[in-house]
């Protein structure tokens, strides 16, 4: 940053926008560029916990 250049201070609220961790990708998630409501059998196979039986 050069000494013209001077850092703004933003007064906005912080919490009206999203967040990384509020993401799919942020809860490490792939992205697979399907969209959300796109989820096939396979990513429910992967997603099943261990307690819910054999896949």
């Amino acid at each position: 940053m050069s000494g013209s250049e001077k850092k703004k201070i933003v007064f906005d609220d912080p919490m009206s926008g999203r967040s990384q961790d509020d993401t799919d990708a942020g809860w490490g998630d792939e992205r697979t560029g399907r969209g959300e409501g796109s989820r096939d059998k396979d990513w429910y196979l992967r997603e099943t916990p261990p307690h819910h039986g054999e896949k």
